[in-house]
């Protein structure tokens, strides 16, 4: 597989897996896909699989020690990941995302958190974020890795971050999307410690709407994973 192509922005590290070819391109092709979209199990399923593509390169970032290893024919040494890492969601639409790094990162602690957008005018066109519930553990030191499958105008993740920061200062913060906007990078490093940072994502799409949806995108994530909400 090709090295992973990166994009410095302000010093904040982006990696765009639309930057290369690999079946990401696949997963995220049938996600956009007003048919496949009809199905939540497969939507589901591959915002999940996207999520462990992901983790997958997240962790040739980590940190790696060596640990004795005895099998049933004798004994090794093996590198094994040496972080303390916090896996935080974004509620709702960040679940099936979550559980994808969790098949890779089975060991991580977990941290949940209630950020959701509100339009602040009637013809929804302008938007503010609300963080209602966190459930976390200290981040202190440790690696913390925030996954939610939309980065639109990115003030639902530095809202999120914000929040996690009550609780500790990490050595080193991933920021994992399945698609995002320039606008919303921009937002996130402004909110962030750009130089602990990286950020990754399936894609970065040309822009938003005048709902601030992203565009082309596929739509409400959460909605498509869990059904329409009032």
């Amino acid at each position: 597989m090709p090295a992973v192509k990166t994009i410095q922005l302000f010093i904040m590290k982006i990696v765009n897996f639309n930057d290369f070819n690999s079946v990401v391109s696949q997963y995220l092709a049938e996600l956009r896909d007003v048919d496949y979209q009809q199905n939540r199990l497969l939507f589901r399923n591959n915002i999940r699989r996207i999520g462990e593509c992901i983790a997958y390169e997240i962790s040739k970032e980590l940190n790696y020690a060596d640990k004795h290893v005895t099998t049933p024919l004798g004994s090794l040494d093996m590198p094994l990941p040496s972080d303390p890492l916090v896996i935080a969601t974004v509620l709702r639409a960040g679940l099936p995302f979550h559980e994808g790094f969790l098949h890779v990162f089975d060991h991580a602690d977990n941290a949940f958190v209630s950020a959701y957008r509100m339009y602040t005018n009637r013809e929804h066109t302008e938007v503010g974020v609300h963080a209602e519930y966190m459930a976390a553990p200290s981040v202190e030191g440790k690696t913390l890795i925030i996954v939610d499958p939309m980065l639109a105008t990115g003030g639902s993740m530095a809202a999120a971050y914000e929040a996690l920061l009550k609780t500790g200062k990490p050595a080193k913060v991933h920021i994992a999307s399945v698609i995002a906007t320039e606008e919303g990078l921009e937002v996130v490093r402004q909110a962030v410690d750009p130089e602990s940072t990286t950020v990754w994502c399936a894609a970065i799409d040309p822009g938003m709407n005048e709902h601030k949806y992203i565009v082309p995108g596929f739509g409400d994530a959460g909605d498509l994973c869990f059904g329409e909400k009032l």
